[in-house]
């Protein structure tokens, strides 16, 4: 078991050090990930030579990404906007799984069930740091998005086109709404339609006030209007949801972090425990009461479950 441990220690490590060095390595932006296709194009239609790649990674992260859960995975690595490929995000979570544990299973001093847990989360973390990365920036990129729609109405007042105007909120404008916004400029550049650019830019930033906007220039595109009034409009009425959002999540943060505080508190209490008087916690799994331990710990675990959900439910008010 030691020998198996201490190759699972090491397995872990090596797929943390190369995961770490092809982050470091990784330079090309995901604008040139996404905008590969069009540059292959050109280059068959000038009759220049296709670059072919033999690396591994590249074939793995080819036929991962074939699969639905693949493609699910890249979509929220580009939400996130974590520069990693679909195969390097899973060997980055199995090397984490196994390091935890790994960990799990030294300080529960061999027990196997511990070892499980900690698999579990071990495994959970990558995903849970890209949902945190993927919700911090989608709420930078709404508040940014009042700031962006008056850029946008300044410029067409001014007498730009709808792409100077956007591209304008590229240069101007800070991360990630700048980012984005160059993003769909470099997809027009190339021949992509407008339409389909923003369409893009929706299923990078699944943001309501977003599609609120796309869905007024594209009407606008079609039966005409004043599109900077329009969008003066929208601005106004961002700007007053982002105020109440803020208000509405300043009211509810006690009863947020209450409801992930009373959900940790067992399984913290329990993991103590188990450390400190192993004999009194492994009546839930050994012994004559084994059957009625894991009904108590599966009926636990259901109700901290339900109760996490109900909390969160309570303090998410739409607006």
């Amino acid at each position: 078991m030691q020998i198996l441990l201490i190759s699972g220690i090491g397995f872990a490590m090596v797929i943390l050090v190369i995961g770490v060095l092809i982050t470091v390595r990784e330079e090309r932006s995901l604008v040139e990930d996404r905008l590969g296709k069009y540059l292959k194009e050109e280059q068959e239609r000038r009759g220049q030579p296709k670059r072919r790649t033999l690396g591994v990674s590249e074939w793995a992260n080819t036929r991962i990404e074939k699969f639905s859960w693949g493609s699910g995975i890249s979509k929220e690595l580009a939400r996130a906007d974590i520069k990693l490929k679909v195969g390097e995000f899973l060997a980055i979570a199995v090397g984490v799984a196994l390091l935890v544990t790994a960990v799990a299973f030294i300080i529960s001093q061999g027990s196997y069930i511990f070892a499980l847990v900690g698999f579990i989360f071990g495994a959970m973390l990558p995903r849970i740091y890209v949902n945190m990365q993927k919700g911090k920036r989608l709420v930078r990129f709404n508040n940014q998005l009042a700031d962006m729609l008056n850029l946008m109405v300044n410029g067409l007042r001014a007498g730009y086109s709808t792409m100077q105007a956007m591209e304008a909120v590229s240069k101007e404008l800070p991360a990630p709404i700048s980012e984005e916004f160059r993003r769909v400029v470099q997809e027009m550049q190339l021949g992509v339609t407008m339409e389909q650019a923003l369409d893009n830019l929706l299923r990078r930033i699944p943001s309501l006030d977003l599609d609120l906007v796309i869905t007024a220039m594209n009407v606008q595109r079609e039966v005409g209007g004043n599109l900077a009034e329009i969008l003066s409009t929208i601005s106004h009425t961002i700007r007053e949801r982002v105020r109440v959002k803020g208000e509405i999540r300043v009211l509810t943060a006690q009863q947020v972090y209450s409801g992930r505080l009373l959900s940790l508190m067992p399984v913290i209490i329990l993991i103590a425990m188990y450390l400190l008087n192993r004999e009194y916690v492994e009546l839930f799994w050994v012994g004559d009461t084994q059957l009625i331990g894991y009904i108590a710990l599966g009926l636990a675990a259901i109700l901290i479950v339900a109760g996490y959900f109900t909390m969160n439910r309570i303090a998410n008010i739409e607006i």
